[in-house]
């Protein structure tokens, strides 16, 4: 006769069987760094029969699910079906398609996925700012720089930014409904990139980055690809240089700061724009050229300058602590005081409590991998908290104190 134990184990090996998704597997498999062939080889299968089981030509045994759970360390309740249909997310706006492999790329994506799934599962019990991201498409085959420039003012009037200086960058967009996480340690080679979810746009940010000027430009080139780009094929060049013009209106709007800048290299002067404004000095070069304060051949030796003094790497001064999201921990935290802990929380969002972790931590994790998860996680527990928890707002005008 079966222990109890084994019985339960054999029940939800035989649910997650029938209920298999394949869209669920192409993601542990792919947040795994894993290709199908690959994982055949690790769970003694065919990669046809791996492929099978992705596009749903072919259901596995329970103790093929077994298998699978263990090898990619999830627990069979990862790989059922939602209630909803699977949806499929587009691909991201990653910087060059060149610089990484397809594989770290999909592994990138895989996760952006789940870390929307996470966010979907804790909307049903916390009140996020809705979102309010403008659509203003440009053509994605043009030079089309009037075009970004335009969708960058129409973003800043509509969130009533004015022409000033942008406070904190990342705190005015979650209070817009953006979601913005740490991606996967592995994966940092992709900088950051976004992804248009179904119920949110999010953006990922690389995290071994740790420079606060060059982080805002990255958030700012991504807000430009989710108000831009939501139906161009990502990767082309000309799709780039649009996010990096919108960019450099939106954080350094030309009615704001054309008188600021100098004609010159006067260093001193850059410097301290660089500290007002919140961005590096190639981008108030850069910024100066575009805006024909300063001559091509001016800037040119500007960048030499750079250059020779290694400044193209890492820019002198003092480091500022680059800026950290809130939404999804602070979420976490008002769950967790009305009685829902993380374990059950990843549960009910049916993802490792390593994943969850890492989609809800305010700083990146830049030294470890995906581990197992500890112990066999539990049985969702009832609502605790009286209704759905509201988020509140923070001033995006301040900084972290």
């Amino acid at each position: 006769m079966r222990s109890p134990t084994t019985a339960t184990t054999a029940a939800r090996l035989a649910d997650a069987a029938r209920l298999f998704s394949g869209r669920r597997l192409t993601l542990a498999r792919q947040v795994a760094g894993l290709r199908k062939n690959g994982l055949a080889e690790r769970i003694g299968k065919t990669p046809t029969a791996v492929a099978g089981y992705e596009n749903g030509t072919k259901r596995p045994a329970p103790a093929t699910v077994a298998q699978l759970a263990l090898t990619l360390k999830v627990e069979p309740s990862f790989f059922i079906a939602a209630n909803a249909p699977d949806t499929t997310i587009p691909t991201p706006h990653f910087r060059s398609l060149r610089s990484t492999t397809q594989l770290v790329r999909d592994q990138a994506h895989a996760y952006g996925c789940l870390v929307a799934d996470v966010a979907a599962s804790l909307e049903k019990y916390v009140e996020l700012p809705q979102r309010h991201v403008p659509r203003r498409p440009v053509p994605p085959d043009e030079v089309a720089f009037e075009e970004a420039v335009d969708a960058a003012t129409h973003v800043r009037t509509v969130w009533g930014m004015g022409t000033g200086i942008t406070g904190h960058l990342i705190r005015l967009l979650e209070n817009n409904g953006v979601l913005v996480v740490f991606s996967l340690p592995q994966t940092a080679a992709v900088d950051a990139f976004s992804i248009e979810a179904v119920d949110r746009p999010i953006i990922l940010l690389n995290p071994v980055k740790e420079d606060y000027y060059r982080q805002r430009f990255d958030v700012a080139h991504e807000l430009g690809h989710l108000v831009m780009h939501g139906d161009s094929e990502p990767g082309s060049k000309l799709v780039e240089d649009q996010a990096h013009r919108f960019a450099s209106e939106f954080l350094m709007p030309a009615a704001g700061i054309i008188d600021e800048l100098p004609a010159r290299a006067d260093w001193q002067r850059l410097f301290s724009l660089k500290e007002r404004w919140g961005v590096s000095l190639q981008a108030l070069l850069m910024r100066s050229r575009q805006l024909n304060v300063m001559s091509d051949s001016t800037y040119q030796k500007a960048m030499v300058t750079l250059s020779a003094r290694g400044w193209r790497r890492q820019e002198p001064g003092e480091g500022t602590a680059p800026e950290l999201p809130s939404l999804l921990p602070r979420s976490v935290e008002l769950l967790a005081a009305a009685g829902y802990p993380a374990r059950t929380l990843a549960d009910q969002a049916r993802v490792p409590i390593s994943f969850f972790d890492m989609a809800t931590a305010r700083r990146p994790t830049t030294n470890q991998q995906l581990s197992e998860v500890d112990a066999p996680q539990t049985d969702p527990k009832e609502d605790r908290a009286s209704g759905v928890l509201t988020l509140p707002i923070a001033d995006w005008r301040q900084q972290d104190g």
